[in-house]
């Protein structure tokens, strides 16, 4: 932590250099924009040296130049005021420009760079790491029946439940227990709120609080506040859902660390930009730069970022206007949009918000605050986008998601001319488990391939429940040989997994098409190529695998 931060400060320091060693340029360009006029400017004039000076404003603090900023912001205020105006600037207003100019030339000129001291920037992760990666739980259930349904029902999952009906056993077992996590009933007998109670005491004086989810009879605000106070994770109303419960328990315990946050930065000044890069990097995001907001679409694409945070006033059109393109774009239509700029008229935010944007921070902003207000925008956004395009089930692409998917990804292949294949999967005789086992043994069938398609298969992939017992896998740079090697190994995997329905173990295997891009060429004509490869592994046997021919 501790050298990131080093690294981070250092960091600070070349781009506040870089910014130094710019700011005569800088100057010199503002003067001679003002150069050839005698007694006042045309409204394009006008225009354009607002933009540079506005430019300074937000800059100017953020890089320690605090008096620069004020001057810059006075200037600007009166350049804004004209441009409002809709009119050229008279005499007056000539002569009063260029006195400001001059102060403004003389704040750059005396700043001095040696006694700007970094702000104390913190090394926040972008990404919610699980609190526990162990497969240990911790059951606290007064009622034997259904804890012996939810011990058993997780069990199939790979968890290893340890059941407790009183809460002095489960208090006296975590004095010695590290690595657990706990799902804690809130009603006990001998107290409405015991679980709650118990919780609390646990957490006392720990330096990292005991993961746990609660599960209750009471649907209330009360049995819910009480439990978040004693840092509940997730709440759940009985009668528990089984598929909802294993999947927070795999978020909890997951070993794979969550993706990075994407932020795309659209500024025309450099030097912000790259500032705000550093800093969202530090903090474990990826970010793309894009300084001329002409070109944004293209990265916009390629980069599919998780939020973009943009200045308002840039050269040849604004962020608002890029905002507005950007949001009739159906693949985009939902994505936050982060308002970045010195602005500070409250009118002119509202009007900023109401034109596309979520959210207006205000330049020179703390590193802290820039980092917690991009984390929590993203955090809410990837949230309601997973209720859009997973699956309930398995937590899996749904069948939208992965046909869209599929076209990015093929429309990148093609364009990078580099391999992919597509793989369509089905379960064998998926009606008879139903049948002959009741679906919710069905249920997680269906769920054991999705674990197992998410262990095994690279981060790079793309996995979705295209429908029922059928899945989609959408494998990049693998071609047709390798994709069948991964395939196969897959299908085997699946065919040793024992399922279990009333202590009854029972297996069950898949068949899988195959279709290379190479051969097929549009994402049409390759999942066709893929479906009729499955088609084909179902009459050659089932639980084989069978790759399309081109």
């Amino acid at each position: 932590m501790a050298n990131r931060a080093a690294e981070l400060q250092e960091k600070m320091r070349v781009l506040r250099v870089a910014y130094a060693a710019q700011l005569p340029e800088k100057i010199r360009q503002i003067e001679e924009a003002c150069s050839g006029y005698q007694s006042r400017l045309d409204e394009e004039t006008l225009h354009a040296l607002h933009l540079m000076v506005h430019s300074l404003t937000g800059s100017g603090a953020t890089f320690g130049f605090v008096e620069l900023s004020q001057v810059a912001r006075v200037l600007e205020e009166y350049l804004k005021n004209i441009v409002n105006q809709k009119s050229p600037s008279n005499a007056e207003n000539f002569t009063e420009i260029h006195q400001q100019i001059v102060a403004l030339k003389q704040a750059a000129s005396s700043s001095d760079s040696s006694a700007y001291a970094s702000p104390d920037l913190m090394a926040t992760s972008s990404a919610a790491v699980g609190p526990a990666n162990e497969k240990l739980v911790y059951l606290v259930e007064d009622e034997p029946d259904q804890a012996k349904e939810i011990a058993l029902q997780l069990g199939y999952f790979g968890y290893e439940v340890r059941v407790f009906k009183r809460l002095d056993e489960f208090l006296q077992a975590m004095k010695v227990t590290r690595n657990v996590l706990v799902l804690m009933d809130i009603s006990f007998p001998e107290d409405p709120l015991g679980g709650v109670n118990a919780m609390r005491e646990i957490q006392q004086g720990r330096d990292e609080p005991v993961p746990v989810m609660f599960i209750s009879a009471l649907d209330d605000v009360t049995a819910r506040l009480e439990a978040v106070r004693t840092g509940g994770l997730a709440y759940f109303s009985k009668p528990v859902s089984i598929g909802d419960l294993v999947d927070k328990l795999d978020e909890l315990t997951s070993a794979v660390p969550p993706e990075p946050f994407r932020v795309l930065i659209v500024d025309d000044s450099t030097s912000l930009a790259n500032y705000h890069s550093a800093v969202l990097e530090q903090a474990g995001m990826d970010v793309k730069v894009v300084n001329n907001p002409m070109e944004v679409l293209g990265p916009l694409r390629e980069f599919s970022p998780d939020l973009i945070l943009m200045d308002i006033y840039m050269p040849e059109c604004s962020g608002l206007e890029i905002a507005s393109v950007i949001r009739q774009l159906d693949s985009f239509v939902s994505i936050p949009i982060v308002y970045l700029s010195a602005e500070k008229d409250l009118d002119k935010q509202l009007s900023a918000m109401s034109l596309g944007g979520d959210d207006f921070l205000t330049k020179p902003i703390k590193p802290e605050h820039l980092v917690s207000s991009v984390t929590s925008r993203i955090q809410r956004s990837r949230l309601l986008h997973s209720f859009m395009v997973r699956d309930s089930l398995t937590g899996l692409l749904n069948h939208t998601a992965i046909k869209d998917q599929m076209e990015r990804e093929v429309a990148r292949a093609k364009r990078q001319k580099m391999p992919l294949t597509y793989a369509m999967i089905d379960i064998d005789h998926f009606k008879q488990v139903n049948d002959s086992y009741g679906h919710p043994a069905g249920d997680r069938v269906i769920k054991s391939l999705s674990r197992l398609l998410k262990q095994r298969l690279r981060e790079t992939d793309v996995v979705g429940r295209y429908g029922g017992e059928e899945f989609a896998v959408i494998m990049s740079e693998t071609d047709g040989p390798a994709a069948i090697k991964v395939m196969d190994e897959l299908r085997d995997a699946f065919s040793r997994l024992k399922h279990l329905a009333d202590g009854k173990e029972f297996p069950a295997t898949f068949s899988c098409g195959i279709a290379e891009v190479v051969h097929f060429g549009d994402a049409i004509n390759l999942g066709d190529s893929a479906d009729k490869a499955l088609y084909e592994a179902k009459h050659a046997g089932r639980n084989c695998i069978v790759l399309a021919r081109g």
